[in-house]
């Protein structure tokens, strides 16, 4: 900005004195000069305008260029082999809570709508029509139906407990993966410590050779030591984040079987009692 202002001080100067030189000659000189002057002056500043958008651009980059360079030098600086490890912990724990929240956000559906169109056929006599939209519903509530739906010939006893023991089988698909996550949270910070305490024994080292344990020495092993636990906690904070958001589906989920698995429960037993 400092260079901008400068050069439009030295165009304003320049087109002055041309002004100037252009009134002292005739007239007909003077218009042409003044236009030339203008032509000129309207060329260089939009070069003048060109030049300080490359130079805001060139700057926004070298900042982003910065950080990330500021990043890369922290992430060597803690020791790059534990720093590895949690990277790596990051990407399989984020890998396996990305598979979680695709298969659950596909297992969700509208099953007031389900149940609704469930006690339609059934007020018809029609169970296999039942059967047929619950085998078509993709999801854990559809299936709990179409299960109990299979043994509607049975007791309600024996539907209840067939009901209750799939519930139980799909409860558990929706976890399936979630103890890796949880593995990941855990070894994130305790693979930060672990670097920690190897960077503290690697910074006695050098004051032991050093022979000195001035506070340059001391200090420059500290913040080494220290950056592989900021990283690790920041790791666990991201996946925690995560696994958080797939335990409220869950339980989303969870609750839908159950409300759906009492609804049908009472449809079969109207069912029956015609």
């Amino acid at each position: 900005m400092k260079r901008l202002t400068i050069l439009i001080t030295l165009i304003s100067l320049l087109c002055f004195s041309q002004t100037i030189q252009a009134q002292e000659s005739s007239p007909k000189d003077s218009v042409a000069v003044s236009a030339v002057v203008a032509d000129d002056s309207l060329a260089l500043a939009d070069s003048l305008a060109t030049e300080a958008m490359v130079l805001d651009d060139s700057e926004a980059d070298s900042e982003e260029g910065g950080f990330h360079k500021q990043l890369k030098t922290k992430f060597i600086d803690g020791n790059a082999g534990f720093m590895s490890l949690v990277a790596l912990a990051l990407v399989l724990g984020l890998a396996f809570c990305i598979e979680r929240i695709i298969y659950l956000t596909l297992s969700e559906i509208k099953a007031h709508k389900l149940m609704e169109d469930i006690e339609k056929h059934l007020q018809k006599d029609d169970v296999e029509g039942a059967k047929t939209i619950c085998r078509n519903t993709r999801g854990p509530v559809a299936s709990v139906c179409y299960q109990g739906l299979m043994h509607i010939n049975q007791s309600m006893d024996a539907i209840e407990r067939s009901i209750t023991n799939y519930g139980g089988l799909q409860a558990a698909n929706l976890e399936k993966g979630c103890s890796w996550i949880k593995l990941f949270i855990a070894m994130a910070p305790s693979l930060g410590f672990l670097g920690t305490v190897i960077g503290m024994v690697m910074a006695f080292d050098q004051i032991q050779q050093a022979g000195d344990i001035g506070p340059k020495i001391v200090a420059s092993g500290m913040k080494v030591a220290l950056i592989t636990t900021i990283f690790g906690i920041i790791v666990a904070l991201i996946l925690q984040l995560f696994y958080s958001y797939i335990l409220s589906k869950i339980e989303r989920l969870t609750a839908q079987m159950e409300e759906s698995a009492i609804t049908l429960l009472d449809l079969i037993a109207e069912y029956k009692s015609k």
